[in-house]
């Protein structure tokens, strides 16, 4: 049973880090539910403390993660729009098969959000690279993140890899 926990723990570490970078999937939390499940194992002592601690560097993050983009778009005078298109943009980066789409997409989105937004083209272009900075901050943030997160996943499995196979 201990195995297939990790072997969960593992997945969810996979699908924290592409949370990072997918708005519909909680990243930190995904990765933190995989330290849960490390911490529930019998075959790995993980500190209460150490989850404690991750599951509150979790909330703070996904607090930001709103914080952050409306911070950059209002920095810059965009609006709402801008950080919606800002997020559909990354999903059509994502599924378009351009070099860059993840890049590209966000930008283009909160551009073209704005442009909806305002008749201003300057004004929106304006906007639309303050949602982009807002969005790649908490991206960024949200990656560095579960990357630590990982760290101490490989981390902990390494301490006691001689207990998980000792029978």
């Amino acid at each position: 049973m201990d195995i297939i926990l990790i072997i969960v723990a593992a997945l969810l570490m996979v699908l924290g880090i592409l949370g990072s970078f997918l708005p519909v999937i909680p990243g930190p939390f995904s990765s933190w539910v995989g330290l849960l499940l490390l911490y529930v194992t019998e075959a790995i002592p993980t500190n209460l403390t150490l989850i404690i601690v991750t599951f509150i560097v979790a909330v703070i993050i996904s607090i930001l993660d709103y914080i952050i983009p409306s911070l950059g778009t209002k920095r810059f005078g965009g609006t709402k729009a801008g950080v919606i298109g800002t997020s559909i943009g990354l999903v059509v980066g994502l599924v378009a098969p351009i070099p860059g789409g993840i890049i590209i997409g966000p930008f283009l989105g909160a551009f073209i959000g704005e442009l909806i937004n305002k008749s201003n083209s300057k004004a929106a272009l304006k906007a639309a690279f303050g949602s982009f900075i807002g969005f790649l901050a908490s991206t960024f943030i949200k990656f560095i993140v579960t990357v630590i997160y990982l760290g101490l996943f490989i981390s902990i499995l390494w301490k006691n890899r001689e207990g998980l196979f000792s029978f």
